[in-house]
């Protein structure tokens, strides 16, 4: 006769003490998050007041408070903010778009990551190597660096010209799917030829000094550190962030939507612009303002590519000085008390203000997303 074989032990026959200890633990790590949560919460609290305490003796002071003086820094932090996003959010959205609904599963489980990762770099690493090398080649060779804002954009747009008209047998050599990879030559060909080519054209036009063109013609005076390099530099800081919270927006759009789109007749670029982007939209805001927040807030970058020049001009060759930048500049020399350390509050108490809103109207348009994928069947 066959003995019986005894029963397995499960979570449902466990002993009374088994039982006890996971739920502790699961209580003690619910705890744990929960207070953190609050303690991140507080700390964030804890720093405006700190801020509005030491600014309200400014407003209470019957000596003159120069106000005026922080109107060139407000500028200067909006100037550089706006070129860093005049340069990042077509690049990122661009880049955000084509990998989530053009590109590859394969070469986009590589090319992700390694933009994602491109955001763990240090401000202070990329202001350096701009201020050292970027700035310093921009004044050295100004007609190719803006021939180069130029020719990239025209190029892409030209490849993507070029590639609707080649044969089918063609496009099969060159998938859109891998446009990423085989667009790299291309677009290096284009940039020798505008390097090589700006010389001769400068010459030709600008009679071999395009800056003193600049200033006879415009009155654009040339600093070797000024917003085009600021714009750069900072917009390649904020690429990474606003490529990744876009690319999840657009990735994140249930899938029956497209697909229902693409059986109605509509093309994968129409299903793209009709379709995706519109469910999309406030997602693709949010990382847009997130990358303004991270843009306003940034002091390394702005410190070392901007010249520091207090001044109010629209002139991307112009420098200009930051709230952020002024703070870590001033702050170590500022008396405590008098009228100067308490301005710089005020400024520090404005950033605050700033990034709290951006980030908080981000998340919540973050959240109406998500209710929106909720409702439509395609999220969690």
């Amino acid at each position: 006769m066959i003995e019986p074989t005894p029963p397995v032990a499960t979570s449902s026959n466990a002993t009374p003490l088994g039982k006890r200890f996971r739920q502790g633990r699961d209580r003690l790590a619910t705890a744990l998050i929960t207070a953190g949560g609050i303690g991140v919460i507080l700390a964030v609290l804890a720093i405006g007041v700190f801020l509005a305490i030491e600014v309200v003796p400014l407003f209470m002071s019957s000596a003159e408070v120069p106000f005026q003086d922080l109107s060139p820094l407000i500028w200067g932090t909006l100037k550089a903010a706006c070129f860093a996003l005049l340069f990042a959010v077509p690049v990122a959205l661009g880049a955000a778009m084509h990998s989530s609904v053009f590109m590859s599963r394969r070469l986009r489980s590589r090319i992700k990551p390694t933009l994602e990762l491109m955001e763990a770099l240090p401000g202070v690493v990329i202001g350096f190597v701009a201020g050292l090398v970027l700035a310093p080649y921009v004044e050295r060779h100004l007609a190719g660096a803006l021939s180069l804002l130029v020719v990239m954009p025209v190029c892409v747009l030209l490849a993507g010209a070029l590639w609707s008209w080649l044969p089918p047998r063609m496009r099969r050599l060159l998938p859109l799917g891998w446009a990423g990879l085989w667009l790299v030559p291309w677009l290096a060909l284009w940039v020798g030829v505008a390097l090589f080519l700006s010389p001769w054209i400068e010459t030709q036009l600008f009679n071999g000094d395009l800056r003193g063109w600049l200033d006879s013609r415009f009155g654009l005076d040339y600093s070797a550190r000024n917003a085009l390099i600021v714009g750069l530099a900072m917009g390649f800081a904020v690429i990474p962030g606003i490529y990744a919270l876009a690319e999840d927006a657009l990735s994140g759009v249930p899938g029956h939507l497209g697909e229902g789109a693409e059986a109605l007749g509509a093309t994968r670029w129409q299903t793209l612009w009709k379709v995706v982007l519109p469910a999309a939209g406030p997602g693709l805001f949010s990382a847009v303002m997130i990358g303004a927040g991270r843009a306003v807030g940034e002091t390394m970058i702005v410190l070392m590519v901007s010249g520091n020049t207090a001044l109010m001009s629209l002139s991307p060759l112009e420098g200009m000085r930051s709230l952020a930048a002024s703070i870590a500049i001033e702050l170590p020399e500022a008396a405590p008390g008098e009228i100067h350390y308490r301005l710089l509050f005020l400024a520090a108490l404005l950033l605050f203000i700033f990034t709290f809103l951006v980030n908080t109207l981000a998340e919540v348009v973050r959240e109406r997303l998500r209710g929106r994928y909720r409702r439509l069947g395609g999220g969690s």
